[in-house]
């Protein structure tokens, strides 16, 4: 899921690619955002990279 939001791909998107409902993807980032203490998605993304959860060029 953190790929996906980094790529920038909608919710839809994200819960079409992983076979998911669109409520499961809603509630997984509303999850992240409180345990990260992120504002919006793109602060998902940078924590994501900055911790090398993801790595450049992914």
């Amino acid at each position: 899921m953190l790929l996906a939001v980094a790529r920038g791909l909608t919710n839809t998107e994200i819960a079409d690619a992983l076979h998911i409902s669109l409520s499961t993807v809603k509630t997984h980032l509303a999850s992240l955002m409180a345990k990260l203490g992120a504002r919006n998605r793109v602060e998902i993304a940078m924590w994501a990279y900055e911790t090398r959860r993801i790595l450049p060029g992914t």
